[in-house]
């Protein structure tokens, strides 16, 4: 049996892609999650490393789609092999169990979790520079305006905070979270005073 596994690390990220691609390549079943890789505790993976049998083969995309780090590719690959099960990597090709096959799979992994660091580095940079910058504000942009949330606050004089909700389509959640912050923002300009 041909499994197939598919990983993006954002919500936001397409699956679609690598699901096709490993359609192309024999996968009969796919196993597939949107969760990061930094994480050890997988749910689709571990249900895949669970139901993989001797003579089955795992097809990924990329080796990052399934180790987190070199030391976690080597280990996963080493614990398929003593299984019996066979790895191709579509980028890489089949990784065998042999001396040339575990270098080949040493050094990719190696090149792959540097990959991934350098992204880290660099999104850590570009954010520093960012800071420096006059108006920066980190985190997603706020959904309303300044304007739309004293709106929907002064609703909530007359109305429940659902009432307000439904009225503003301003989550419950959203409108307890400015009210609180409201009033840290108030207590400690009285503070100062």
């Amino acid at each position: 049996m041909i499994f197939g596994y598919a990983r993006v690390s954002t919500v936001g990220q397409d699956l679609n892609a690598q699901i096709a691609q490993l359609k192309e390549n024999g996968a009969e079943i796919i196993y597939s999650e949107k969760f990061t890789g930094t994480k050890k505790d997988r749910p689709e993976f571990t249900r895949l490393l669970a139901e993989l049998e001797e003579g089955d083969t795992l097809v990924v995309t990329k080796l990052d789609r399934f180790a987190r780090s070199t030391v976690d590719a080597i280990i996963t690959v080493k614990e398929l092999f003593h299984r019996g099960i066979k790895i191709h990597v579509l980028n890489m090709g089949m990784i065998e169990d042999t001396v040339t096959g575990r270098l080949i799979l040493t050094i990719f992994s190696g090149f792959a979790e540097f990959e991934r660091d350098m992204i880290v580095e660099r999104t850590q940079e570009g954010k520093a520079i960012a800071r420096l910058k006059e108006g920066f504000t980190e985190g997603r942009p706020r959904s309303y305006t300044s304007k739309q949330m004293d709106h929907a606050i002064s609703l909530l004089d007359t109305n429940s905070y659902n009432e307000v909700a439904a009225l503003t389509r301003i989550s419950k959640s959203t409108l307890i979270r400015e009210v609180k912050r409201r009033k840290m923002s108030l207590e400690n300009s009285h503070v100062k005073l």
